[in-house]
C-alpha cells in the first residue's frame, strides 16, 4: 500500500506470512493489556461473495483507559478509534502492516499533544508484529 503524508497511513513490511503476522498481533495485544475488539477477514468475506482477494485482515483494538481521554478532549476522535492495523498480502506473497499515524490523528482532531502517548503504541505494535 502506498504511503502518503496526506492520508496518514504508515506501512511497514512484515517478515512473516499474513496469518503469522495476525497471530503475532493476537498474542502481543493482550500481553500489553490491549483488547482486540474485532478481527475482520476481508479475504474470507470476498471469497464468500465469489471474489478473490489476497489474504487481508483488519484488527480493531484499543483500551478505554487510553482512548477515552482522547475522545473527551476531541469528540471527533471517536470516528478513528478504536485503533486499527491492516495486515495485507500482495499478489507476490509479500505482507504489509498498515496503521494510521498517531501524529496525523492529532492534527486531524486537534487533541492535546500530551495525549499522543495514549495511541503511540500502534507503531510499536506494528513493528513488533513485523519483526
Amino acid at each position: 500500500m502506498p504511503t502518503s503524508p496526506d492520508n496518514g497511513i504508515r506501512s511497514i513490511p512484515s517478515t512473516h506470512s499474513a496469518d503469522e503476522t495476525v497471530s503475532r498481533l493476537q498474542r502481543i495485544l493482550p500481553a500489553k493489556g490491549i483488547a482486540l475488539f474485532a478481527l475482520v477477514d476481508h479475504s474470507c468475506e470476498a471469497k464468500k461473495a465469489g471474489l478473490h482477494m489476497p489474504n487481508t485482515k483488519l484488527l480493531i483494538f484499543g483500551s478505554p483507559r487510553a482512548g477515552t481521554p482522547l475522545m473527551l478532549a476531541a469528540p471527533s476522535t471517536a470516528i478513528d478509534l478504536p485503533l486499527k492495523i491492516l495486515v495485507a498480502e500482495d499478489g507476490a506473497g509479500g505482507v504489509t502492516i498498515s496503521y494510521t499515524d498517531p501524529a496525523w490523528l492529532q492534527q486531524r482532531h486537534g487533541f492535546p499533544p500530551e495525549l499522543m502517548a495514549n495511541i503511540a503504541a500502534v507503531k510499536v505494535l506494528a513493528e513488533q508484529a513485523a519483526a
